[in-house]
């Protein structure tokens, strides 16, 4: 697939050493190859810049987002390798195995420091790729540290694998105190009468969490504009809206299941989001006690995914991930 025709160019910088500082010489690049993926329809735009020839800047991250005039995606994926940038070496020299490094912008530019369903996309991408082979664990560096990926049977009884990623601590700025209120922020929402209570929660980004009663007032909501969150975090802020859906028994276990959907900072309303559904499963959980499920299905508009949270505060999260199409962009046409 050809997207587009025209004169504009990408500059494409030569790099003959991963550990060079300087960078040289560039020359135009009028065409890009792409992969366009998804992860519960939460989907992106995916680079093999593995030699750090291409500069991204935010413009072009948002023309390849677009999806009248571009692309199309709720983000876009460049795969680096870590020794190219500084952050990459820095985790690199704790963790030798973090390679390759997930250079992630939200659809209007903006650098994000994880995506969930992001970086599960971008381990099916590394496996085409032949960086990995599906066994053992993918280490991937992010803005939010080291994420490992591991393949794994689908929750939804599917016969596709899903993928596994460890996505580090989540934590309630708030605390005990935030919990106990029912939130330490105020949230105004279009189409909901009064502002409503949300609890802070970081997932190597921020989130703020809104409890609903039922489904019929979440389905009505309206998440095209941005919600009003005070106070105002500084970086922005994803919202959640949830209904908790009570608990099934699972193969022995007791699961929890919950129905979100999410505004993302930089994006809008997408179909899912990796990050927002650990933050919703913690929120839920610490509402509802130490008695409450581990594991969490949250039911998003684009699919299902499932959340595991452990005793020592950390989150996996696991889905399926889909590359479904390959495509050549004529940089001039982008809109």
């Amino acid at each position: 697939m050809v997207v587009g025709a025209g004169p504009r160019t990408l500059r494409e910088v030569s790099v003959t050493s991963p550990v060079e500082s300087t960078r040289p010489a560039v020359r135009p690049v009028d065409r890009l190859a792409v992969v366009k993926g998804h992860g519960t329809h939460n989907d992106f735009v995916l680079i093999d810049d593995r030699a750090g020839r291409l500069e991204l800047d935010a413009a072009l991250v948002a023309r390849l987002a677009d999806r009248r005039g571009g692309v199309g995606g709720d983000g876009v994926i460049r795969l680096v390798a870590s020794a190219l940038l500084p952050q990459g070496r820095d985790l690199q020299a704790g963790d030798p195995a973090a390679r390759w490094f997930m250079d992630y912008r939200n659809a209007d530019g903006s650098t994000a420091q994880m995506c969930g369903n992001g970086v599960r996309v971008l381990a099916a991408f590394c496996e085409r790729l032949g960086l990995w082979d599906g066994q053992g664990e993918l280490a991937l560096g992010t803005r939010a540290g080291v994420r490992r990926v591991r393949r794994v049977a689908a929750a939804d009884g599917s016969s596709d694998p899903w993928y596994a990623v460890g996505m580090g601590p989540v934590t309630l700025p708030g605390g005990a105190a935030a919990v106990a209120e029912g939130g330490d922020l105020q949230v105004r929402v279009a189409g909901l009468d009064v502002p409503r209570p949300g609890l802070s929660v970081d997932v190597g980004n921020p989130h703020a969490v809104v409890a609903l009663s039922d489904e019929e007032t979440l389905a009505r909501v309206e998440l095209v504009r941005a919600p009003v969150v005070r106070p105002t975090p500084a970086d922005g802020v994803n919202v959640e809206l949830v209904v908790p859906l009570g608990e099934d028994l699972v193969d022995g276990e007791v699961v929890g299941r919950v129905r979100m959907r999410v505004h993302e900072r930089g994006v809008g309303e997408t179909a899912s989001c990796g990050t927002g559904a650990c933050a919703v499963a913690a929120a839920v959980r610490s509402w509802a006690g130490p008695q409450a499920p581990t594991t969490w299905l949250v039911h998003v508009p684009g699919g299902t995914v499932q959340v595991r949270l452990a005793p020592d505060g950390t989150a996996e999260l696991a889905g399926p991930a889909v590359l479904v199409a390959d495509a050549q962009v004529d940089l001039g046409a982008l809109g």
